[in-house]
C-alpha cells in the first residue's frame, strides 16, 4: 500500500486508479454490491402514526434511488419494543433497518424495568432524520381558544379534564405530565394503543384533550375538525406558523420535542452503515420529499452515525429525569 501511494505522487493518474482498484478489492464483497436486493424497513408503530407518516415517503424515494424495493413492515406493539427487537436480532447486513423515535430509543430505557435490548449497545445508529413537536389538540366545542384559557378551565374543574396519549410513557403522555406539573392542573391520563384510536376517541368526545405528535393531526386541524391550541416545541412549526408554542402562550420554559432516526443491527459493517446514511441523507434533500414532510410539520435534520449515537445518549439521560419525575412505569 505504501509503495502504491509513493507511486501515485510520482506518476499521477495511473497510480491513483491503481489505489482505487486496490481499495475496492479489499472491501468485503457485499459492501461493493450493497444494496443488491430488497430492503426491509421496520416501523415499530401502527400505520398512520408519526413514524409511519415519515417512513413511507422516505422508503419510496430510497427505493427509486437505489433501484431496489424497500418493503415497509409495521411491527407495532409494546411501545415500539416489538419492532425494535426484530431489528436488533436481524442479520447485520444492512438489509433490515428501522425508522423509530424518541420513545423507542430514549424513553423506554427508563420506563421499563427490563428491556429485551439496549438501544445504545444493540443497534448501529445510522442517522437522525427529523424532529417534531407534540401539540395540544381538542374539539372546537371545548370552550378554550389557547393555553391560558385551558389552564383556567383545568383549575376551575379539577380532575374533570382528561387527556389521551398513544401509550403509557409515550412522548404524548410525558408532554401531558409535564403540562400538568408546570400548569398546576389536575387532569386524568387516558392511554391508548396508538395514535389512531386516541384521535378517534377525541373526535367522538370521549376525552377532552390529546397531546399528539403534530403530523398526525395537521390535516384534521386544517379541516377544522380539531383545534390545535399550541405546539410543545421550542419554536413554531413552519407548516403551522399561526399556532403558538406552549412556551410563548402561558407556560414559559415548556418544551417537549420528539426525534426520529434510522437504526440497523449493531454488527452491521461500518461501510454499509455509511452507505445507508449517505442514501438517507440524499432522500431528505430531495425537494418533493422535503416539501411534503415540511408541510406536515417535520423539521428535517440528518446527522453522521457518530452524532446520532451521541444524541441517543444525552436524550436517554434527559428523558430518564422526566420519566422518574412523572412516576410513569410500564411493566
Amino acid at each position: 500500500m505504501h509503495n502504491m501511494h509513493a507511486r501515485t505522487n510520482g506518476s499521477g493518474m495511473r497510480g491513483i486508479v491503481a489505489v482505487g482498484l486496490l481499495t475496492i478489492a479489499t472491501l468485503p464483497a457485499f459492501a461493493q454490491l450493497y444494496p443488491s436486493r430488497p430492503l426491509r424497513l421496520i416501523v415499530p408503530w401502527p400505520p398512520s402514526g408519526a413514524v409511519d407518516i415519515l417512513a413511507r415517503p422516505i422508503g419510496q424515494k430510497l427505493s427509486e434511488n437505489i433501484a431496489q424495493s424497500v418493503v415497509i413492515d409495521n411491527r407495532a406493539g409494546a411501545n415500539g419494543i416489538i419492532g425494535s427487537e426484530v431489528v436488533a436480532k436481524a442479520p447485520a447486513d444492512g438489509y433490515t433497518f428501522a425508522i423509530d423515535n424518541v420513545t423507542g430509543h430514549a424513553i423506554n430505557a427508563t420506563l421499563y424495568g427490563k428491556m429485551p435490548f439496549n438501544s445504545q449497545r444493540d443497534f448501529a445508529h445510522v442517522s437522525l432524520l427529523a424532529w417534531v413537536a407534540n401539540g395540544i389538540s381538542c374539539l372546537p366545542s371545548l370552550p378554550v381558544k389557547n393555553v391560558r384559557e385551558l389552564i383556567a378551565l383545568g383549575k376551575a374543574r379539577p380532575g374533570q379534564l382528561s387527556y389521551a396519549s398513544f401509550g403509557v410513557g409515550s412522548s404524548a403522555h410525558l408532554a401531558g405530565e409535564l403540562f400538568k406539573t408546570m400548569a398546576g392542573v389536575d387532569m386524568l391520563h387516558v392511554p391508548y394503543k396508538g395514535g389512531l384510536p386516541a384521535i378517534t376517541d377525541l373526535l367522538a368526545g370521549q376525552v377532552s384533550l390529546y397531546f399528539p405528535v403534530v403530523p398526525s393531526v395537521v390535516q384534521l386541524t386544517r379541516a377544522g375538525r380539531l383545534r390545535l391550541l399550541a405546539i410543545t416545541g421550542a419554536k413554531r412549526a413552519t407548516a403551522l406558523p399561526e399556532t403558538p408554542t406552549v412556551n410563548e402562550s402561558g407556560l414559559p420554559g415548556f418544551e417537549a420535542t420528539n426525534w426520529f432516526g434510522a437504526l440497523a443491527p449493531a454488527a452491521t459493517p461500518p461501510d454499509v452503515v455509511n452507505k445507508l446514511n449517505t442514501e438517507l441523507i440524499k432522500v431528505l434533500q430531495t425537494p418533493d420529499v422535503r416539501d411534503r414532510l415540511l408541510s406536515l410539520a417535520y423539521d428535517l435534520q440528518s446527522s453522521t452515525p457518530q452524532d446520532f449515537s451521541a444524541l441517543l445518549k444525552t436524550e436517554t439521560e434527559k428523558w430518564a429525569k422526566i420519566v422518574k419525575a412523572s412516576g410513569a412505569k410500564a411493566d
